[in-house]
């Protein structure tokens, strides 16, 4: 299935003044990268967001986000947020910030050989 191609623009704007953003695609959907690490992206129509582990059960409780699982486990860390939980320009803007804010602690993934 393709992913939500609104909402993958609605990232790339939000993004594109930031230095050093790619888009890849994976998850059958579009990531964007920030410095070389995963940061925020589309999956089908929800976006996929890497957030701060600390703040992941509060980001749990809010309206539209949910566990991002992968091969059966919750990957503590990644959410998804359904448009419900984006419709407003502030709400999308607190879920880009949370990857933001993160994307600057976390760590890069190793370089396959």
């Amino acid at each position: 299935m393709a992913y939500n191609e609104k909402l993958s623009n609605r990232i790339r704007e939000s993004m594109a003044a930031l230095p050093d953003v790619e888009e890849k695609l994976m998850f059958g959907g579009v990531c964007y990268m920030l410095n070389g690490k995963m940061c925020v992206g589309v999956v089908k129509d929800e976006m996929m967001c890497r957030i701060d582990p600390d703040v992941y059960e509060e980001a749990l409780s809010k309206k539209g986000c949910r566990e991002m699982i992968f091969t059966g486990k919750p990957m503590k860390g990644y959410v998804y947020v359904s448009e419900e939980g984006m419709k407003s320009k502030k709400d999308f803007d607190y879920w880009i910030g949370l990857c933001l804010q993160f994307n600057e602690k976390a760590k890069s993934s190793k370089k396959k050989k």
